[in-house]
């Protein structure tokens, strides 16, 4: 068991965010009068890491990485002068004091000018290039150049996923992207996240985004990259993170052993060792607003709310998708994206953000309530297991999803409807659950009003890699003939025979694999290759229909979603020969409304006007903008918060706002 016994500390001083280099900055990076003329680490107070770099608490250079460079006697004096824009720049240093960049190639060393250049020279020629930035390294090539993308993919393991790009400017991105004001804005934010958005390229989406309607992109947030550009690098550039799938992003020098065998590249290394490691955020706007997929870079980990408790709270969050939240003194610190605990590198990730968490902030264990996901197999429920806390609580998965965005909106005590889809959840029966409906507030708690009704998880988990499978798992039981009509391949029969037997069958509400399994009835008959693969197909391919209002009949019976008059009609539709785009499209829309009809009924049942989404599913902008265009007209009012992610990253959040509620005395 860990034990942690540590002195009080107050919340005067908690972990800083990573912004983007500010104006001020990058005109003295391309200021020939500068004595921080061309050097990758300037900085200021206003910009630039922060988090990635902090040993301890306070934020002050003793206790960052930049301690072992003593600072010269010139940006002394700036630190020391209070009319100085750098007055009290813990990390001041220029390239008489301060660490440097240098670029390694087949045993030959580059440094300055040269280097830029020869790095421009590299990724022209189709090279990939590992790169070190603020929170740790990217793997970099040429985002036109199919063969140095698909050297990428075939390395990584990423057969279809999606690579992140960096572009030069928002002048480039407009080539390749539609871009709202409201998207441009948060593209040049101080978070600069990676932005999805919709694509305008055809070329470039089949090589980074194959199958995709959106394009994940970033405009440059450190001296280090606009200088990329400066000395004529690609002005798309795929920049993504240096990590195999699942694992955490490398951030430390002597871990690119296994990456370099791999690739044989050549290296752009930064002297200034990073604390930590942080993945970009990714964002998209949707008509929730901006919606983040991954909360991470860029993001204050104080949040703006508070979460009354007699006692300090730590909730570990979900397995994958991970997060810690820390309450002490009704102060909420909620973690930069984890990972995936599934994986020893992301576990030891993990172990350490906890550690630190209570350690900096004088958080001892003994008096800590530890809040964790109702799933016994969980890594993060074992480690919880090993924290010796005042007390363990577990919550479930999908009750802490609605309980985030209500936090966020200090709605603890408001009444909400609450439609919560995703992939799957652990339930309260032990059954995997990801359809559900409930409805009360987070002080008085959640009833589960209704679900998707169940369908069968053919295979166990082996259901969400194959949605031909998924599919087997929802029309299994219709009649046999008109299933061999529709002569789909393995492993559909397979799956069938397995359903039949009631071999490693489950039942599930997972809207997640009502998507996978009308993905297979579409026309998508692959494996998922990364998560959510054929969903985002699925939405693609609804985006290219010319049909708009097609509706099959989805009904609300009071207790379930019932699908199986849904796929009944999408069957005959697919055997009379209508289009894949069509009948994914009428998918949208069905499911658009059946969410409308349930949020309609329960609001008016229980006298409210206030409704959640939230759930990985409503990534999907088709979907999310169908709801919205179908409660035009009604006094409803969906919640959300731009702070708020849909997917797991919430969880740790949600749970301890339940914990708050039950502790709150």
């Amino acid at each position: 068991m860990i034990r942690l016994t540590l002195s009080s500390r107050t919340l005067s001083h908690t972990f800083l965010p990573d912004t983007a280099i500010c104006d001020d900055c990058l005109r003295e990076l391309f200021d020939p009068t500068s004595k921080r003329y061309l050097y990758p680490y300037i900085g200021c107070p206003n910009c630039g890491p922060r988090y990635v770099l902090m040993t301890n608490l306070p934020f002050e250079r003793k206790n960052t990485t930049m301690a072992e460079w003593e600072i010269c006697p010139s940006c002394k004096e700036e630190y020391e002068d209070p009319q100085n824009r750098r007055y009290h720049a813990e990390l001041n240093c220029c390239p008489d004091c301060g660490p440097n960049y240098y670029l390694t190639v087949n045993g030959e060393r580059y440094e300055g000018e040269k280097m830029f250049r020869r790095v421009a020279e590299l990724l022209k020629n189709g090279e990939i290039l590992l790169m070190k930035n603020n929170g740790g390294y990217h793997l970099v090539c040429d985002a036109f150049n199919k063969e140095a993308v698909q050297v990428m993919r075939d390395k990584l393991g990423r057969p279809r996923k999606s690579f992140a790009i960096m572009v030069k400017d928002v002048e480039a991105a407009k080539e390749i992207v539609h871009l709202s004001e409201k998207e441009e804005e948060i593209l040049l934010s101080k978070k600069r996240p990676i932005l999805i958005a919709k694509s305008k390229s055809e070329e470039l989406s089949s090589i980074i985004a194959p199958n995709n309607p959106d394009i994940g992109l970033m405009v440059p947030y450190t001296g280090l990259q606009h200088l990329l550009f400066h000395f004529g690098s690609p002005r798309f550039i795929v920049m993504t993170s240096a990590n195999y799938p699942g694992e955490p992003t490398i951030h430390k020098d002597d871990q690119l052993t296994r990456l370099l065998e791999d690739f044989q590249c050549a290296v752009l290394i930064g002297e200034r060792e990073i604390e930590r490691s942080v993945d970009d955020t990714v964002l998209k706007v949707t008509k929730l607003g901006a919606v983040p997929f991954r909360r991470s870079r860029g993001y204050n980990n104080l949040l703006n709310i508070t979460l009354p408790s007699s006692r300090p709270i730590l909730t570990l969050g979900a397995d994958l998708k991970s997060t810690i939240t820390l309450v002490k003194d009704g102060h909420v610190i909620m973690s930069h994206h984890l990972g995936d605990t599934s994986k020893y590198g992301t576990q030891l990730k993990f172990e350490r953000a906890v550690k630190d968490y209570l350690n900096y902030h004088g958080v001892a264990l003994s008096d800590t309530i530890i809040g964790h996901d109702l799933h016994p197999e969980y890594f993060t429920t074992k480690f919880a297991q090993t924290l010796e806390g005042y007390r363990h609580v577990a919550v479930q998965h999908h009750k802490a999803h609605l309980a985030s965005i209500l936090a966020l909106k200090n709605k603890l005590s408001e009444p909400v409807v609450g439609v919560i889809f995703d992939g799957a959840g652990y339930g309260e029966d032990g059954e995997i659950w990801g359809g559900e409906i409930f409805v009360g507030s987070v002080q008085e708690g959640f009833a589960r009003r209704g679900h998707l009704r169940k369908a069968s998880l053919i295979g166990g988990d082996a259901a969400a890699t194959f949605p031909l499978q998924a599919l087997a798992g929802f029309i299994g039981d219709f009649d046999k003939e008109l299933l061999d009509r529709l002569q789909l391949p393995e492993p559909f029969p397979k799956a069938l025979k397995i359903k039949e037997k009631n071999i490693r069958t489950f039942p599930t509400t997972s809207v997640g694999r009502l998507f996978d399994a009308v993905a297979a009835l579409t026309g998508f008959h692959l494996d998922n290759s990364f998560e959510g693969e054929a969903a985002i197909g699925l939405e693609y391919l609804a985006g290219q229909s010319p049909i708009v209002e097609e509706v099959y009949p989805f009904p609300w019976t009071g207790e379930e979603l019932d699908y199986r008059p849904l796929f009944e009609e999408m069957i005959q539709s697919r055997l009379k020969g209508t289009s894949p785009s069509v009948i994914a499209r009428g998918f949208h829309r069905s499911l658009a409304q059946a969410v409308v009809d349930v949020i309609t009924a329960l609001c008016k049942e229980y006298d409210t006007n206030y409704a959640v989404l939230s759930g990985g599913v409503f990534h999907n902008s088709l979907l999310v903008s169908d709801i919205f265009d179908l409660l035009k007209g009604t006094n409803i009012e969906i919640f959300y918060d731009d702070e708020a992610p849909l997917g797991d990253n919430c969880i740790s959040l949600g749970q301890a706002a339940i914990l708050s509620a039950m502790n709150n005395d």
